[in-house]
């Protein structure tokens, strides 16, 4: 079953200090199921990775390395328009005291009806208050 996987998620994949049981566990499940990801994952994903190498955390090579590895994965990109984005998606964020970013997976997850991965504490509350199935 497909399911939506937030940045807190993917960016554990390409620093080893960051992984963990859960983050591989999701990975892992990338063999059978593709993941679903807000038009914002992105550019959030490559500033993640522009910001580490920024910090000499990566190597030029490693950012290069690690884009051809996210390219790979089976992870299907969705729009938001404008609409949702300033009218439902606002709204949610609103009653969950979450970011805009944060709620677009929140709000993806919802329009979909799939279960949403994520290590971000006060997101997996909000997803458990209206309803949405945490990816375990």
């Amino acid at each position: 079953m497909p399911f939506v996987v937030d940045n807190s998620v993917a960016m554990a994949w390409c620093f080893e200090d960051e992984a963990n049981p859960y983050t591989e566990s999701v990975l892992d499940r990338l063999q059978a199921d593709e993941a679903v990801v807000p038009s914002i994952w992105p550019l959030e994903a490559a500033n993640v990775l522009l910001l580490a190498e920024r910090r000499q955390r990566i190597s030029e090579a490693d950012l290069a390395r690690l884009i051809v590895v996210l390219r790979s994965l089976p992870i299907a990109v969705s729009d938001i328009s404008l609409d949702a984005a300033t009218g439902g998606a606002l709204s949610l964020a609103r009653a969950n005291r979450l970011t805009a970013y944060d709620t677009a997976y929140l709000d993806l997850a919802m329009r979909e009806g799939l279960p949403l991965a994520t290590q971000d504490a006060e997101l997996a509350a909000a997803a458990r208050r209206v309803g949405v199935t945490l990816v375990e």
